[in-house]
């Protein structure tokens, strides 16, 4: 009778492992899927993410866990289905490297958050960008999200007020990528270029682009974030599942 039902309950967390591992392997597709589309994107996010090393480095990092996590859940669903130790004492092990890791790129986030704040970004618009020079890696960025998001500044125009671009052209309010265009005949010009590089509200672009890309991005940050919580949590339970499986496969 108790090895009946040991070997029933053997059964069930062999099953249970195989639907966390496949569980895995989703999400794992999932991140490929998504920093493959970030480096390939061409509405100009690509050109964001490759102007911040912070960004640049954070995309690989998801491609890389997205990769490992395809894997794994590849390898844990074919450890649990043969009840293989070997491949299952493996599989225990990379994903505790795995969890730990994630754990610690939590804690950093949070730790070197303020470089993600309104105040640092304008800080460093108004030390770095020039305009027109789109040698500049940091101004071809700015003009690319500008141009993208149809923002002007970090919080507004006001931002360029005593910034490096008002040095450099004493002549002009606001840089031509915080010009209004308009789409007219298939053609894209704008709307009022001189009025709107001495400054006219009526020809430029008012929202800042923290707000505009926040506003665009901000379903997609808390699917990243809901998503994360899962993951994190079905790693758990896999591993706890894995021991299990292991001690008890003779």
């Amino acid at each position: 009778m108790g090895t009946s039902m040991e070997g029933d309950c053997l059964s069930c967390i062999k099953y249970l492992m195989f639907v966390f591992n496949f569980l895995i392997f989703l999400g794992g597709s999932f991140l490929l899927g998504v920093g493959v589309w970030v480096v390939v994107d061409p509405t100009g996010f690509r050109e964001i993410v490759a102007a911040n090393p912070l960004l640049f480095t954070g995309v690989y990092i998801i491609l890389a866990m997205g990769g490992m996590l395809f894997l794994l859940g590849f390898l844990g669903c074919c450890g649990a289905i043969r009840e293989n130790k070997c491949l299952l004492l493996l599989f225990f092990m990379l994903i505790l490297i795995i969890f730990l890791a994630e754990l610690a790129a939590a804690i950093l986030a949070f730790i070197f958050r303020e470089h993600l704040t309104r105040e640092y970004f304008t800080k460093e618009l108004k030390r770095h960008y020039q305009g027109y020079n789109n040698t500049d890696v940091f101004t071809s960025t700015w003009n690319a999200i500008m141009n993208t998001f149809d923002c002007c500044g970090v919080n507004s125009p006001e931002d360029f007020e005593e910034s490096i671009f008002r040095f450099i052209n004493p002549g002009e309010v606001v840089p031509e990528a915080c010009c209004r265009r308009n789409n007219h005949l298939g053609e894209v010009g704008f709307s009022n270029r001189e009025e709107c590089l001495s400054g006219n509200m009526l020809y430029r672009n008012n929202k800042g682009c923290y707000s505009a890309v926040v506003d665009y991005f901000e379903m997609y940050i808390y699917v990243a974030g809901a998503l994360a919580i899962v993951v994190l949590t079905i790693e758990l339970f896999a591993m706890v599942f894995a021991m299990c499986l292991f001690r008890g496969i003779q």
